[in-house]
């Protein structure tokens, strides 16, 4: 096995943390719960070693129950706190030696009914805490919402952002206004990106090879990290051809900004090892 990170996995117990997200007419592939046993077959299956594990909902206990359980295979976790709230006191109930390292922090901004959210001054009071403690801030947004949070990276140039799924083009038929976005996001050094949640495009290869290249010119290897989406990917590919659809696509890159992508900027920009 390599010491592949998969940079973002998800785990769920519906009893204690519910997912009503999950339709279970046309989820049926995800319409059960995940542990870490599960967590730990995927990685053996696609060759990752460990996975960073994102929160699925706005919910501290859900964050309390993941950097308790999430497992061996668990190098970090980002979690959830309310950014409107105190930082400091939230972070504080989460105890001095988790089990598994809190490395960034996450809101389902694309779900907020608020369109601004990101922008409250509470947020971004919130935003400039989460320098000091050392952790990251996960963005998962739509592609429209990508200028709004290059603004607010821009604001915020000493915190870590990065851009979950790279921006939402799974999500969009406008390739063009997506890309303006991704550029505009990839123009803020303090922003990295996970080539994540594209398992559905591996059915339009050509597509896929265009956003992924894309980004990798805007990034740059250095601030791209691979991601599985699992067991989101299960609605897709899944997750082994999804792995090997990315390195395929990346196959033309040297070893060292392959390595780049499959860990290295996952383990610096979330601190893993260290």
């Amino acid at each position: 096995m390599s010491g592949a990170i998969d940079a973002h996995v998800h785990l769920w117990n519906r009893a204690t943390d519910p997912q009503p997200w999950i339709d279970p007419a046309t989820m049926a592939a995800i319409d059960r719960d995940f542990a870490a046993g599960d967590l730990e077959r995927m990685l053996d299956e696609t060759g990752s070693a460990t996975a960073v594990v994102v929160q699925a909902s706005n919910s501290i206990a859900e964050t309390r129950r993941l950097l308790a359980g999430a497992g061996p295979r668990a190098a970090g976790v980002v979690g959830w706190i309310d950014l409107t709230g105190d930082v400091g006191a939230q972070l504080a109930t989460f105890g001095p030696d988790p089990r598994r390292p809190l490395v960034g922090l996450r809101h389902l901004v694309h779900l907020d009914p608020d369109p601004a959210w990101l922008c409250r001054p509470d947020v971004g009071a919130a935003l400039d805490a989460l320098q000091t403690h050392g952790l990251c801030f996960d963005l998962v947004v739509r592609s429209w919402q990508q200028p709004l949070a290059a603004a607010v990276a821009g604001a915020h140039p000493g915190l870590r952002f990065v851009v979950d799924h790279l921006g939402g083009v799974a999500d969009t038929t406008d390739d063009d206004g997506w890309e303006r976005g991704l550029r505009a996001l990839a123009a803020r050094p303090n922003v990295s990106a996970k080539i994540s949640g594209l398992a559905r495009l591996v059915a339009d290869p050509p597509r896929l090879r265009r956003v992924v290249g894309l980004a990798v010119e805007a990034f740059g290897p250095q601030r791209l990290m691979y991601g599985s989406d699992w067991p989101v990917a299960c609605l897709g590919a899944g997750p082994v051809a999804w792995r090997t659809a990315v390195e395929e696509i990346l196959a033309g890159l040297s070893a060292g900004e392959r390595a780049a992508i499959m860990s290295g900027t996952a383990a610096a920009c979330y601190g893993l090892g260290t």
